[in-house]
């Protein structure tokens, strides 16, 4: 099942392209990171996604409906934006009641138990709360409207170390305790590496590289060697970047194949530093290959 497509998928604010003609499509069961620099269109992709914005150009199907078009598309998705917005005058306990309401969905038992592990409570006004506890409350909330997707917007931004380590542990017991889906994005890679099991590589718009982070860390080598010519190189290692010296090359290719020319010296990458080759290299040096899925 996809649980969110996306086909020339745009927003315009005035004369601002915030996103422009981004294509990609998610499977369920995935943790999946959304990386890419600022300005690429993190945060407006998961805002049309969560029904709060309305695309200008393109298509976008969420748990098989339109984003926002009424109650029971609502009750599909979960949100948790940016800045892990709450009500700062409300208590715990008002919050949860809210989320009761609102949600048709929504498990009180859950959502209960999660407070009392934190050990917050439950008559204490949110505008009271840590970084940290604001986070745990709007992670709380977007897990007891019990949702088929849950979408994090830089959640862990703010958070220090520990807030993190300690948010991003529960969001792994909740992915697996209650089968969500869940799309995050974020600038720190490490923290993705931990809890993402699939990821999406996102710069001006574009998905330049998609696929289960195992198997991308699997098909990408790093290859040093004497100077050569790109074009000698097969035709199934995509270049994603290279650089070179008057005597040697060094490239970063993509490939399913094994590395089979002995004059290659070749070195495995970090996921970050594959983030960060794509990044930095919004054209590749050749055309890219199929995604990996």
């Amino acid at each position: 099942m996809t649980v969110l497509r996306a086909q020339g998928l745009g927003k315009r604010y005035k004369r601002k392209e915030a996103l422009t003609g981004c294509t990609l499509e998610i499977e369920a069961g995935h943790v999946t990171g959304l990386v890419g620099p600022n300005g690429a269109g993190k945060s407006t992709l998961l805002n049309i996604a969560a029904g709060m914005l309305e695309p200008t150009t393109g298509t976008i199907e969420v748990c098989g409906g339109v984003p926002g078009s009424g109650p029971e598309q609502l009750a599909k998705v979960g949100y948790v934006a940016q800045n892990t917005p709450v009500y700062s005058g409300l208590s715990i306990e008002d919050h949860l009641r809210l989320g009761a309401h609102l949600n048709p969905g929504w498990d009180a038992s859950l959502a209960e138990k999660r407070i009392e592990r934190l050990g917050l409570d439950p008559k204490q006004p949110a505008g009271r709360l840590s970084g940290g506890q604001r986070a745990q409350l709007a992670l709380t909330i977007g897990i007891a409207k019990r949702p088929e997707l849950l979408l994090l917007d830089e959640p862990v931004a703010a958070l220090d170390p520990l807030a993190r380590r300690e948010f991003l542990q529960d969001l792994m017991e909740a992915v697996a305790e209650h089968g969500l889906s869940v799309v995050m994005s974020s600038h720190l890679v490490n923290d993705l590496e931990r809890v993402c099991d699939h990821l999406v590589v996102l710069v001006a718009s574009q998905v330049r590289v998609i696929g289960e982070v195992e198997t991308l860390l699997a098909t990408h080598h790093r290859l040093s060697g004497p100077r050569r010519d790109l074009d000698t190189l097969p035709a199934d290692q995509h270049v994603v970047s290279a650089k070179h010296t008057d005597r040697q090359t060094t490239v970063l290719v993509r490939t399913e194949a094994p590395i089979l020319d002995p004059s290659w010296t070749v070195g495995q990458l970090g996921l970050e530093d594959l983030v960060l080759e794509y990044m930095s290299n919004p054209t590749a040096a050749r055309p890219a290959l199929e995604v990996l899925r």
